[in-house]
């Protein structure tokens, strides 16, 4: 879900400016599920530029604020998601924890990193939305926890069927600050890709498993 077009569109103009969503349908990307894909999403380079990144967390608080109201915990879903669930935090003036795919084995065998408490309403962060597994997997440790989880906000999504499908199983509300249809409309309008990128672009969204084999 996005709640902004215009912030969308801007937010899509930043990953592509620096690289952090690369588009190459002439010369695709094998991803580790095996799939190719005309795009790769790296939002860890976002870090590296503090302009960008406060626009990012800036805009991360005022969606939270206007998704979900009172808030008292941030969670970030490790990695991607604990360096921007810090800033956001930060931003918003509330405590951090981040959430491990699962709990380690040694030591105090946690899964949840920081001080959480049961009843506390909590959104989760994180930096990329595929198909939703390590996101929800977040959200299901944090529910064990007693939590009251409001929803989850990340910074981009490529707008997977099954990932929607599966929040909605899930009862967890979402919103991304920008997605693939928003960032494919921006690099069209940009000149960034051609009108026979589209097409192909298109052609992946619709059949991701199969395209390009």
């Amino acid at each position: 879900m996005i709640l902004d077009k215009d912030k969308a569109l801007k937010i899509a103009d930043f990953l592509l400016q620096i690289k952090a969503v690369k588009l190459q349908p002439s010369n695709p990307f094998t991803w580790a599920s095996g799939w190719k894909a005309p795009i790769y999403c790296d939002n860890r380079k976002t870090l590296s530029y503090p302009k960008i990144r406060t626009a990012i967390r800036q805009t991360f608080s005022e969606q939270i604020t206007e998704a979900f109201g009172a808030v008292d915990v941030i969670a970030g879903v490790a990695t991607g998601g604990i360096a921007i669930g810090a800033l956001v935090a930060e931003e918003m003036g509330l405590p951090f924890v981040y959430v491990r795919s699962e709990s380690k084995g040694h030591g105090l065998e946690n899964q949840i990193e920081g001080e959480i408490q049961a009843g506390q309403r909590v959104v989760v962060i994180e930096d990329l939305i595929s198909t939703g597994g390590s996101s929800l997997k977040a959200v299901e440790a944090l529910r064990k926890a007693g939590c009251n989880v409001l929803g989850l906000g990340a910074i981009f999504s490529y707008g997977f069927e099954k990932a929607t499908k599966s929040f909605e199983a899930a009862e967890c509300p979402f919103f991304t600050l920008s997605d693939y249809s928003h960032l494919v409309e921006h690099a069209i309008t940009t000149n960034y890709i051609t009108e026979n990128d589209l097409e192909s672009l298109r052609a992946w969204r619709s059949n991701p498993e199969n395209w390009n084999r």
